[in-house]
């Protein structure tokens, strides 16, 4: 019953979310519009259960992991994305780029610790996760700018491949 309830309000919420100002009742929806997305949110509720909470881990309920979410991509995320995209933009216009594959190990135990990360580095521009060891959470990363000796290493310095990402994703994700 928990899976069912959990995925009902989250379809709810972004249902809700996506048609904000469709009319005038709570000063964001008609009536219709709210009466169609609780009918819809249950069906998806019904019908999503099992693939949302397929875990039953139910951790990420925690209001202080999205709190802290929250921080992460206000703060230490979206300095490092600045900072990432003015050392890419250097890059580009004097030439200067060792790019190569490294090994990581964030020492993360969860699927979406990993994931959480992965997507990090991702979206920072100047790395990309290419693949996922899934047996050891070891991270291969392509990187624009290899330090020299570092590629020599079995695994590279994480702190220099995408700073306190990984930490963050500790704090979050587990």
């Amino acid at each position: 019953m928990l899976p069912f309830i959990i995925t009902t309000i989250d379809a709810l919420i972004i249902y809700l979310l996506l048609t904000a100002g469709s009319g005038d009742f709570l000063y964001f929806w008609s009536p219709e519009e709210f009466v169609m997305g609780i009918f819809l949110s249950i069906i998806v509720g019904a019908l999503a259960r099992n693939y949302l909470c397929h875990s039953k881990n139910y951790r990420m309920l925690n209001p202080v992991r999205w709190l802290k979410f929250v921080v992460y991509a206000i703060g230490p995320f979206l300095f490092a994305m600045a900072k990432a995209n003015l050392d890419v933009a250097y890059r580009v216009i004097t030439g200067k780029i060792r790019p190569g594959i490294v090994k990581i190990d964030p020492k993360l135990n969860t699927d979406f610790g990993v994931t959480f990360l992965a997507n990090s580095i991702t979206l920072t521009p100047g790395t990309l996760s290419v693949d996922v060891d899934e047996d050891t959470n070891v991270l291969y990363v392509h990187w624009i700018n290899i330090p020299e000796g570092e590629e020599k290493k079995e695994y590279a310095d994480i702190k220099k491949v995408c700073g306190s990402f990984a930490d963050w994703a500790r704090r979050v994700a587990e």
